[in-house]
């Protein structure tokens, strides 16, 4: 049967969806030319699939397929802190779940090879990454945000006793996995300026840090080391996060500062940084947090504190593109 190069496209359009670029039709041959950037090899080839189906349901006999990958390349978005202690794997976790639900395809990196604390956080503890040719394939977190830990990797528990030179390539291997469709990827960074992060800022270069400190003075003296590292590596600073600030008794509502309140802030000020929010120091953040259930995933007041400084992030992210 004949049948017109509009109609044509438009039935590979409902098979290919956004992923039909070009589509010509002359003399009984078509010719078109799927985007897969982003796409497993599995993916790929279902795709290729439906779409010489969609091309001979219509009549077409000649189809000549061609495929690129001219997708944007990932944005890796750092947190740090100059010192355990802060909460930033925590922080790190919400960030990346209070980011999924404003939309955006986010995937979660845990580069503290030596103390993985993301898979007890995202609820992804004894599962282990497939793998497809040398690389790995991210698990599927139960809240929209595939992730990558050593604690994946290693059993629950069990030690690691790594020198630099081997933990920066673990982290290689965390961040050059089958990643798919996802735009930005959170690196929860181990505490401190060591090896790691000296292999992240020369090699995978992220496009801005977070700083997460508490807001008490000896906190806010070692992220101004963690600061220094990335400025040394020219790294966009994106703004403070001041974690632990403030408590309210649950049972008097009286409201106390045990780690004082406002530091983080005042130095962001001082240092001419974006001061992105406060995360209070409460005692639901830590109970759903120890249980597998990131607070940003829920309704509450905790979740809102995270929404607001992942909206912080995002506007960042989006004015430097």
């Amino acid at each position: 049967m004949d049948i017109t190069e509009e109609a044509l496209c438009a039935a590979l359009a409902t098979a290919a969806g956004d992923r039909l670029q070009t589509c010509k039709l002359a003399d009984g041959v078509a010719t078109i030319m799927l985007e897969v950037g982003g796409l497993e090899r599995l993916d790929r080839d279902k795709l290729e699939m439906a779409v010489r189906d969609a091309a001979r349901k219509a009549g077409v006999a000649d189809l000549r397929l061609g495929m690129t990958a001219e997708r944007k390349a990932r944005v890796i978005i750092a947190v740090g802190s100059g010192k355990g202690g802060v909460g930033k794997s925590t922080l790190s976790a919400n960030l990346a779940v209070a980011m999924a639900r404003l939309g955006r395809k986010v995937g979660l990196v845990d580069a503290d090879i030596y103390g993985p604390s993301q898979p007890r956080l995202l609820s992804t503890e004894g599962r282990r990454p497939e793998a497809e040719g040398n690389k790995m394939i991210p698990v599927q977190s139960p809240y929209g945000v595939p992730m990558l830990s050593m604690g994946h990797l290693v059993q629950p528990g069990q030690a690691i006793a790594w020198r630099g030179p081997m933990a920066g390539n673990a982290l290689n291997q965390l961040i050059d996995a089958h990643w798919g469709e996802t735009e930005i990827i959170i690196v929860d960074l181990p505490p401190g300026t060591g090896d790691v992060q000296l292999t992240m800022l020369s090699k995978h270069k992220p496009a801005g840090a977070v700083i997460v400190s508490t807001p008490q003075d000896l906190a806010l003296m070692d992220a101004t080391r963690a600061i220094g590292l990335f400025e040394q590596g020219q790294v966009p600073l994106i703004g403070m996060v001041e974690n632990m600030a403030g408590y309210i008794c649950p049972h008097c509502g009286e409201a106390s500062d045990p780690f004082g309140h406002g530091g983080a802030e005042a130095a962001a000020k001082t240092m001419g940084l974006p001061f992105l929010g406060r995360v209070p120091l409460d005692l639901a953040i830590r109970q759903e947090s120890d249980a597998g259930n990131p607070p940003a995933a829920g309704d509450t007041p905790q979740a809102e504190a995270f929404l607001s400084i992942a909206r912080g992030v995002l506007a960042w992210l989006d004015a430097k593109r």
